[in-house]
C-alpha cells in the first residue's frame, strides 16, 4: 500500500484543515502540529533526548548536553520542563553529572507509582565499550528545577552463561551460511575478524558487563515488570534488562543478536507478545531490524530486516490506546535529514500513513522520543541541528543546535496531502 505522505510540521501554528477519518470509533479530529525549539540555537552539542508526560499533565524532557560525546568529559544530562498549559518551556537544569566523565543516553520513565525514573550511562574511559549504566528515582519532581532523588544505583548488566552461549550460536550459524554462500576473498577476512572478535569479548567477563547502553524508553509490561531496552556499541548487539521489583534484583534477556541492530524500543501486541525495532548499524540493506518475545522478555526470535528504511539512527515505536502503532524515525537509507512519524493500524504489518516534521537537507533531526499523552495528542522531542549557523550564541560561537519538541495527533499524520 502506498505511503500518504504530506509536508512537515508547521512550526508554531496549527493546521486549519478539518480531519477526514473516523479511527477505532472515535470521533473525527481536527488536524494540527505545532513545534518549539526547548532553547535557543547554541554551538554545544545537544542530543539524545526523551520525553515523558507526569501525573500533574507537565512535560519533562532530558538530553545530553557538552563539547563532544564519549570523548568530551564535560557532557552531563540536561532536562527542562513544560507546565501544562504553558506555551513556555522552563530555564535548563542538570538532571546527572559526574564530573571528569561523560554522561550520555539517557532515557525517562514514569512508573504506575508515578515516580520519575532516569537511566543513563556514564562513560569511563572515552569509548562507549566502557559505559557503566546508572539509574535515578525521584517522588518528588513537580517543583521548578531539577528532580530531587531519592535513589542513585549502578544497573549491573549481568548476563548469564545463556549469553555466551548464544554468541557461540550465532557465530556457528553466520560461518555456516558465509561457506553456503560462498564468500571469499576481503569480504570472509572481515567476517572472520568480526566473528573471531565476537567470541573473545562474549568470553571475557567484563566486557559482557561493561557498555551497555539505553537509548528508547523503557517498558513496562503488565505494570509489574520493567524491561530496560539495551544496547552495546562493542558487541553491536542488543539485551534487555528486567526487573520484577522495581530495581531490586535485574536479570538480563538472551542477547538479540545480527549484524549491528542496536538501540531497541519495545511495543505490546494485543496477543501479549513484545515487538521490538532496531537501528541498523550493519551493512546494506539499510532497514529497521526487528524482533519478537513470547516470554514477556525472557527471550526473544531471531533478528530479520523489516521493510522500514533507516540510515542508522535512532527510532522509537509506541503503542497508542486504539491500538494504533506509531513510529518516529528517519524514513531514508541514507541521511538525518527526513524525520518521518507513521501509523500502522495492523500491528506493524503495513504503514499506510506516513508525514513529516522535518525534511530539509539544511540539517540533521534525529534521535527522535515520542509518547501519547493523556489527553490522547503525541508528543515527541528529537535532535534539531542544522548545518549553517543561525547567527551567534550566548558565547559568540555559531549556534545551531537545540532540542526541538512537537505536539500533534493522529488526525494530522493521517491527513490526505493536499
Amino acid at each position: 500500500m502506498k505511503h500518504r505522505i504530506s509536508s512537515h510540521c508547521v512550526t508554531g501554528s496549527l493546521l486549519a484543515a478539518l480531519a477526514t477519518f473516523v479511527s477505532a470509533g472515535a470521533a473525527a479530529e481536527k488536524p494540527f502540529c505545532n513545534s518549539e525549539i526547548i532553547f535557543p540555537l547554541e554551538h554545544w552539542h545537544n542530543h539524545a533526548s526523551c520525553i515523558v508526560e507526569t501525573p500533574k499533565g507537565d512535560l519533562i524532557v532530558c538530553w545530553f548536553h557538552g563539547s563532544g560525546e564519549r570523548t568530551a568529559d564535560d557532557v552531563k544530562i540536561e532536562g527542562a520542563r513544560k507546565r501544562k498549559g504553558s506555551a513556555a518551556w522552563s530555564r535548563r537544569f542538570t538532571m546527572a553529572d559526574t564530573p571528569g566523565y561523560p554522561d550520555t543516553n539517557c532515557c525517562l520513565l514514569v512508573d504506575p507509582q508515578g515516580r520519575l525514573w532516569l537511566f543513563w550511562p556514564t562513560i569511563l574511559a572515552n569509548r562507549w565499550e566502557t559505559a557503566l549504566m546508572k539509574y535515578r528515582i525521584s517522588t518528588d519532581y513537580h517543583h521548578e528545577g531539577p528532580p530531587r532523588w531519592q535513589v542513585n544505583e549502578v544497573l549491573h548488566v549481568t548476563p548469564g552463561p545463556e549469553f555466551e552461549v548464544a554468541v557461540s550460536n550465532f557465530i556457528s550459524q553466520t560461518e555456516a551460511r558465509a561457506s553456503q554462500s560462498g564468500l571469499g576473498g576481503a569480504g570472509k577476512e572481515r567476517l572472520e575478524a568480526w566473528l573471531t572478535a565476537m567470541r573473545s569479548q562474549a568470553a571475557d567477563k567484563l566486557e559482557r558487563r561493561l557498555g551497555w547502553m539505553t537509548r528508547a524508553h523503557p517498558f513496562v509490561l503488565e505494570g509489574q515488570r520493567l524491561i530496560v531496552p539495551l544496547y552495546s556499541d562493542g558487541f553491536s548487539f542488543s539485551l534487555m534488562a528486567i526487573t520484577d521489583d522495581w530495581g531490586k534484583t535485574w536479570h538480563t534477556s538472551t542477547p538479540l543478536i545480527a549484524g549491528g541492530n542496536i538501540q531497541p524500543s519495545i511495543v505490546r501486541r494485543l496477543d501479549g507478545s513484545l515487538y521490538t525495532l532496531m537501528r541498523d548499524n550493519g551493512p546494506p540493506p539499510k532497514r529497521l531490524h526487528q524482533s519478537e518475545s513470547r516470554d514477556r522478555g525472557e527471550t526473544w526470535s531471531p533478528v530479520t530486516d523489516s521493510e522500514l528504511p533507516n540510515p542508522g539512527s535512532g527510532a522509537e515505536i509506541i503503542s497508542l490506546r486504539n491500538g494504533h502503532w506509531v513510529l518516529i524515525s528517519n524514513d531514508t537509507e541514507r541521511g538525518r535529514h527526513s524525520l518521518a512519524v507513521q501509523i500502522s493500524e495492523d500491528e506493524g504489518k503495513t504503514w499506510p500513513w506516513k508525514r513529516h516534521l522535518e525534511l530539509n537537507p539544511a540539517g540533521a533531526f534525529h534521535y527522535p522520543s515520542i509518547i501519547q499523552a493523556r489527553d490522547g495528542t503525541l508528543h515527541a522531542s528529537y535532535s534539531y541541528h542544522l548545518n549553517n549557523a543561525e547567527g551567534k550564541d550566548a558565547d559568540g560561537q555559531p549556534a545551531h543546535k537545540s532540542i526541538k519538541h512537537a505536539h500533534f495527533n493522529e488526525a494530522w499524520v493521517m491527513e490526505k496531502a493536499e
